[in-house]
C-alpha cells in the first residue's frame, strides 16, 4: 500500500487479488447479499485509492482496509435503511444444487442455513465481531484496532455475541 500511496497505482491490482475475497466474505456475512457485497468490495477498493494518502504504514494494512470497509458498509446501511436485511434465496438455491443428496448432507445444509439466519438476526455490532473473529479469522488484538477499542472489550463482545447466536439458533431450530 505504501507503493500505491507513493504513486504506483498499478499495485492496487495485487492488493485486490490478495484481499477481495476477505472483504467480500466480511461484507457478505454482514449483509447476506452477494450482489450488494460485490458492489461494496469495489467501493472499498475505490476508497483505498481515493484515500491512499491517509495510510501511514504505522499500523497493519488489513486494519486500515477494514476501517474503510466498515465505513463503506455504514454508508450503505444509511442509504438503504428501507431495504431490510433478507437472505438471498437465489444464493441459497445455488449452494443446494441439483440432484439427490444424502440425508446427512441435506441436514448440514439446513443447519448452515439456520446458522446464517441466526447470524443475520444478531445486532450489527455482534454480527460484526463474530464475522471478524470467526469468518475472517482475525485475532482479538487486530479486531480491537479495527473497532478502536480494547482487546478485553472485544473478548466480551465476542462472548456475548456467541451467547446471543446460540440462543437465536436454538429458537430457529425449534
Amino acid at each position: 500500500m505504501l507503493k500505491v500511496k507513493s504513486g504506483d497505482v498499478d499495485r492496487m491490482g495485487l492488493l485486490f487479488e490478495r484481499y477481495h475475497r476477505q472483504l467480500f466474505g466480511f461484507l457478505y456475512h454482514m449483509l447476506g447479499r452477494a450482489d450488494t457485497s460485490e458492489d461494496l468490495v469495489q467501493n472499498v477498493f475505490y476508497r483505498m485509492l481515493k484515500y491512499r494518502h491517509t495510510f501511514t504504514g504505522e499500523g497493519e494494512f488489513r486494519t486500515w482496509m477494514y476501517h474503510l470497509a466498515r465505513n463503506v458498509l455504514a454508508d450503505h446501511v444509511k442509504k438503504n435503511r428501507h431495504d431490510r436485511h433478507h437472505t438471498d434465496v437465489a444464493d441459497m438455491a445455488e449452494h443446494i444444487g441439483g440432484g439427490s443428496r444424502a440425508d446427512e448432507s441435506l441436514e448440514r445444509d439446513q443447519e448452515a442455513a439456520q446458522l446464517h439466519q441466526a447470524l443475520a438476526r444478531l445486532s450489527p455490532e455482534h454480527r460484526e465481531v463474530l464475522v471478524l473473529s470467526r469468518f475472517q479469522e482475525m485475532k482479538y488484538g487486530e479486531i480491537a484496532r479495527v473497532l478502536n477499542t480494547t482487546e478485553g472489550a472485544v473478548k466480551v463482545r465476542v462472548h456475548r455475541a456467541m451467547n446471543e447466536l446460540k440462543a437465536t439458533f436454538l429458537r430457529i431450530e425449534n
